[in-house]
């Protein structure tokens, strides 16, 4: 479990039993602990070095509970703090590390949120959700929903980065004659290469660009995301908060000119939940909290870790 010092938080006693926060609930798993959700710590922006980006990214997985610490507690299910991963080495060390920690999360029945770090997170999450499907449930069709300015499709032959985890995915779905269910929300124009777009039309990646996921084109967008979740059985969730516009999310290793309203970010939320599918694993990558401003990035990504806790497993409907 994460420091007692980053758990922490106001406390309303006076208001009584419903007045509690997230410092007050959350828990070490133990073996028996009931099914719920896990945090998992990814403190790694190898990836982002690597892809030529500005690093930071590594201390964010802390930063984020400090944030979520005090948020009022509005959920049904128990949550767990399963630490920080630790590796030594390099970056597949770390997503190793990583999926090790997802799949003994999954096979003992909770839904993991891994909190990044870069969003090479992504070969790490999908590593160990793939491992537990095999598993558990392999005829399950998985698809993987990136909310993204980057498609993160770059080639990996000369060594991996926080832009091709989705590439190592195709990749090792080609391989293993697995389907490769991947939708892209949020894509801008100005921050992929043509050869980016090439390869997801060649991959045959559902994606929509930043320009097509506004308040005036909200009802295309829940259609093309419903007609993608049509597709499969279960989804894995990633969310880069880099999708979101720079006055939102400062704190981000590439910042977006455009980006997508939050408001927007979450009515995806909505549409998943109203679906109905079952929402196996969720990542927030990305967060820098160098170039955060007033803690402006961690509420929003706190916020949306509360979010997706009440969203993951079995999906209720929303109040």
């Amino acid at each position: 479990m994460s420091e007692a010092k980053v758990w922490s938080g106001r406390i309303d006693s006076a208001d009584g039993p419903t007045a509690v926060r997230w410092h007050q609930q959350v828990r070490a798993p133990q073996e028996d602990s009931p099914a719920g959700v896990s945090l998992i710590g990814y403190p790694c922006d190898l990836g982002v070095y690597i892809n030529k980006g500005r690093v930071g990214a590594a201390n964010g997985p802390d930063e984020i509970i400090k944030a979520l610490a005090n948020l009022p507690w509005r959920l049904s299910r128990p949550v767990y703090d399963c630490g920080n991963i630790k590796w030594e080495g390099e970056l597949e060390d770390a997503q190793a590390a990583l999926a090790n920690k997802v799949f003994k999360q999954l096979q003992a029945g909770h839904n993991p949120i891994v909190l990044g770090g870069g969003h090479d997170v992504a070969w790490g999450s999908f590593q160990g959700l793939r491992r537990h499907l095999d598993q558990a449930a392999p005829d399950k069709v998985l698809g993987i929903l990136n909310l993204d300015a980057h498609f993160d499709l770059r080639s990996d032959s000369e060594g991996a980065s926080s832009g091709t985890p989705f590439q190592q995915i195709a990749k090792y779905c080609k391989n293993t004659g697995k389907p490769f269910h991947y939708a892209v929300f949020g894509i801008s124009e100005y921050a992929n290469t043509q050869a980016l777009f090439d390869r997801a039309d060649k991959l045959g990646v559902t994606y929509l660009k930043d320009t097509h996921c506004g308040f005036t084109q909200l009802g295309p967008m829940l259609r093309a995301l419903d007609a993608f979740m049509s597709k499969i059985d279960c989804l894995y969730l990633t969310i880069d908060l880099d999708v979101l516009p720079a006055a939102t999310a400062p704190g981000v290793s590439a910042p977006a000119a455009c980006g997508v309203p939050l408001e927007i970010v979450e009515a995806m939320l909505d549409a998943i939940q109203r679906k109905g599918l079952p929402v196996l694993m969720a990542d927030i990558a990305e967060y820098n909290p160098t170039y955060d401003i007033d803690s402006r990035t961690a509420r929003v990504a706190a916020r949306l870790a509360a979010r997706l806790a009440g969203l993951l497993g079995k999906p209720t409907t929303k109040a």
